[in-house]
């Protein structure tokens, strides 16, 4: 028998060009990539449980910067209107500026209700968009206020009737909810 120096033989005696190439080691990458199903059925299995767990169904309005919410127990949940935000002495009506209330701060002592008319304008203005989107339909006049809590009463009061003048009755004030006692 005789004797044959050390090297690869197997698949050498196949008559197949892109076999011989594949064993002499000319050959390309294979076409099927290995996919490791683990890892990725971990990955997925993850992420699914981190969407659940973040997911709320009552959908959440950031708060405005500056702006530190009062507290209460009793708490419905967001309802769809539009947001008059009080940071600072300026008022945003859904994130866009909607006047001042330095007016009202300083309009001596002690300070008067009084309206604001750019806020007036801007909802009275969505008042009658709204109307001319959905005809026929009895206008809710929801408005939700979200006031810092540090805000002097004269300026939620005159928020407040600013609101209603433009047609807003339903005003609803924005909170952070703390949980219930048992008292």
């Amino acid at each position: 028998m005789p004797v044959h120096n050390p090297g690869r033989r197997l698949m050498h005696a196949v008559p197949l060009r892109f076999v011989q190439k594949k064993v002499q080691g000319f050959g390309h990458r294979s076409i099927n990539a290995n996919l490791s199903l683990t890892s990725m059925i971990d990955f997925l299995v993850v992420t699914v449980v981190f969407l659940l767990m973040t997911f709320s169904a009552s959908g959440e309005t950031p708060v405005q910067k500056g702006v530190n919410l009062p507290k209460a127990e009793n708490t419905l949940d967001m309802i769809d209107a539009p947001l008059v935000a009080v940071a600072g002495s300026q008022v945003l009506v859904d994130g866009a500026p909607a006047g001042n209330t330095r007016a009202i701060e300083e309009s001596g002592p002690p300070p008067r209700m009084q309206r604001i008319d750019e806020l007036y304008n801007m909802l009275k203005g969505k008042r009658e968009t709204w109307k001319q989107a959905r005809p026929g339909k009895e206008f809710p006049g929801v408005v939700v206020l979200q006031i810092d809590q540090e805000v002097p009463a004269v300026v939620v009061k005159s928020v407040f009737q600013t609101a209603a003048f433009a047609g807003y009755p339903n005003v609803s004030f924005m909170v952070n909810m703390i949980p219930k006692t048992d008292h």
